[in-house]
């Protein structure tokens, strides 16, 4: 189960359906259960996705490319949605250029192509809900996207009978029948093999 350029088109196109919708709400309510407000989490989205590109195409090996992309302080909220989704796209780009064989740094394991596709797919997806929820409706994401993203970041954890479900659970969102919610929790960013 490979995490593809293609996921992360998947994955963008159902935050961009959710929350574009939406950018007339009040973005400074709270995003969720985060101590975020909407137009944080959209920065932070924004910001993670644009560094996933750079690492994949500078490729430093023991550090993150050094820079912090914030948007302007005035940007309004489809203008803040349209910097989260820059960073996307810019990952997705630099993803479908990359070999198999291109690794750089990740905290959680040098990372390939693939391992970079599937966080971007998690962080999108994740703070999509979070402000799904800050703005007062509901992220209903692809589900296979969901089980690729589980399989390569969190491949020791048994699957859930909902993968949405389980991505949430694996990253300490939620809790399950039988599972209690995650205080604590690691992706893996290193090819699996």
């Amino acid at each position: 189960m490979t995490v593809t350029a293609e996921d992360l088109g998947f994955a963008l196109a159902c935050v961009d359906a959710t929350i574009g919708p939406r950018t007339g709400a009040d973005w400074t309510r709270p995003a969720g259960d985060l101590d975020w407000d909407c137009r944080q989490t959209a920065e932070h989205v924004g910001d993670v996705l644009l560094s996933y590109a750079a690492q994949l195409v500078s490729r430093p090996k023991d550090h993150y490319v050094r820079f912090l992309a914030k948007a302007d302080e005035g940007a309004t909220p489809e203008e803040l949605l349209e910097f989260a989704l820059t960073g996307v796209r810019l990952l997705q780009a630099a993803v479908s250029v990359s070999t198999p064989d291109v690794r750089a740094y990740h905290p959680t394991g040098f990372a390939d192509p693939e391992g970079f596709a599937a966080m971007g797919c998690a962080e999108l997806l994740l703070h999509g809900d979070d402000l799904a929820r800050g703005l007062g409706t509901e992220l209903d994401p692809p589900r296979e996207v969901c089980a690729r993203v589980v399989a390569r970041l969190f491949p020791d954890e048994a699957e859930a009978s909902d993968p949405w479900d389980g991505l949430r659970w694996c990253t300490g969102r939620l809790e399950l029948p039988g599972r209690s919610r995650r205080a604590e929790w690691k992706w893996r960013g290193a090819p699996l093999v």
